[in-house]
């Protein structure tokens, strides 16, 4: 993402400019293409004119005409479009809602779709530090092999600082082509770390799994994309061919992802009928998610939570902790309680905005709050990764295999 230089004349022009933006949306009736977390589905925004949306074009073009009358430099339209619908959307102060340009969209159905050519990592706005925060690296990428950990702050990419306003930014300069380098300036603490990587052909969600000591099997992965479920289910009926007895779903350090991809595999478990999810509007409206088929596993299951464990995965581990069918181990979850939305328009570029809230089957708010464990458990003092965390040393793990003993 590139820098954002709030001088006093920019922040003039990114109102004006939102003249035409604002102009163009009071006075359209769009049918857009409407891709959410929980998959591809299709909707239309109705951008009704007020009396209030008039005033604000009035006040606007009183800047735009102090830009004409006194700016000295050349304006360059399309970027100062982008930058004042940048700018407008970021008033909302939401972390997780943001513009999309039309070239970061398609970084953004790549990252959805699974697979993608970077440095490997999932990436949270930090609203504390306003800096891009590292949620974690994905398994075997570059990142990870260099050493990049969960809650490093990102600085700087190539030499160019970045605020947690430029999330996107950010993600489409990490991004380039297979086997380029790319620098980026990370801050740990108070250390300042410099990591030239190079990037790969990310495959960002391998379901792994094994069998433990006594026929427990173990599945873990990073993030919900698109056929998660189908690996998850494919993997479990793997070990269940090895004769596994219980089962441990390892969540720690999963970001999230697609929403109906979580309910799917929570569908496996639980009881045909059960509620899953209740997803909430700005007008308190529910949509309730249930089971729709009968499960597939009935045995013994312990999920594992870490302070990296969000969004999709909250969904998960609340679902079937609320319905009885998993205990849950480790510590606190992230807490990411809220539902976007990308919504494209017709030149490509869209917003990815904060539509909804989701509560667990016994209606509990995560937002901000986080999924408690039922067995709360820390790793040692001397575990420095929790990305690396060698299985005599997983405390976690080690009291997720005595609850299934």
């Amino acid at each position: 993402m590139e820098e954002k230089k709030r001088y006093k004349v920019y922040k003039i022009i990114m109102l004006a400019v939102i003249v035409a933006f604002v102009t163009f949306m009071i006075t359209s009736i769009g049918m857009y293409q409407l891709l959410s977390d929980r998959g591809a589905n299709k909707a239309g925004i109705l951008m009704k004119s007020s009396s209030s949306d008039a005033a604000l074009t009035t006040t606007l073009n009183r800047y735009r005409n102090i830009i004409d009358k006194y700016y000295l430099g050349e304006v360059d339209e399309e970027k100062l479009k982008e930058g004042a619908i940048k700018g407008y959307i970021e008033g909302l102060e939401d972390p997780y809602t943001e513009y999309i340009s039309k070239e970061e969209m398609k970084d953004y159905l790549e990252d959805t779709m699974g697979n993608f050519v970077g440095i490997g990592i999932y990436m949270v706005k930090n609203t504390e530090a306003n800096k891009v925060q590292v949620l974690a690296p994905i398994k075997n990428s570059p990142a990870e092999k260099a050493g990049i950990l969960p809650g490093d702050l990102i600085v700087a990419v190539d030499g160019v600082n970045y605020t947690g306003d430029d999330m996107s930014v950010v993600s489409s300069k990490i991004k380039g082509e297979e086997g380029t380098t790319v620098t980026v300036e990370i801050l740990r603490g108070t250390e300042t770390k410099t990591f030239e990587l190079k990037r790969e052909n990310i495959k960002v969600n391998p379901v792994e799994g094994k069998v433990l000591a006594n026929q427990i099997g173990y599945i873990e992965f990073s993030s919900f994309d698109e056929g998660t479920a189908k690996d998850f289910k494919a993997k479990y009926e793997e070990l269940q061919k090895q004769g596994i007895k219980s089962l441990i779903i390892d969540l720690r350090n999963n970001g999230g992802g697609i929403v109906d991809e979580a309910l799917e595999i929570a569908d496996y478990i639980a009881d045909k009928g059960s509620v899953l999810l209740y997803e909430v509007d700005k007008n308190n409206n529910e949509e309730v998610k249930k089971s729709e088929h009968d499960p597939i596993i009935s045995m013994p299951i312990v999920i594992l939570t870490n302070e990296n464990t969000a969004s999709s995965s909250e969904i998960l581990a609340g679902a079937l902790k609320d319905l009885g069918k998993a205990k849950t181990c480790g510590v606190k979850t992230y807490g990411k309680g809220v539902i976007q939305q990308v919504l494209t328009l017709g030149d490509g570029s869209g917003i990815k905005i904060t539509s909804e809230k989701y509560l667990t089957p016994n209606k509990t708010e995560i937002n901000k709050i986080g999924i408690e464990p039922d067995e709360k458990v820390e790793l040692p003092d001397t575990v420095e990764n929790v990305l690396l965390v060698e299985e005599k040393e997983d405390t976690q793990l080690q009291k997720a295999i005595e609850m299934l003993k």
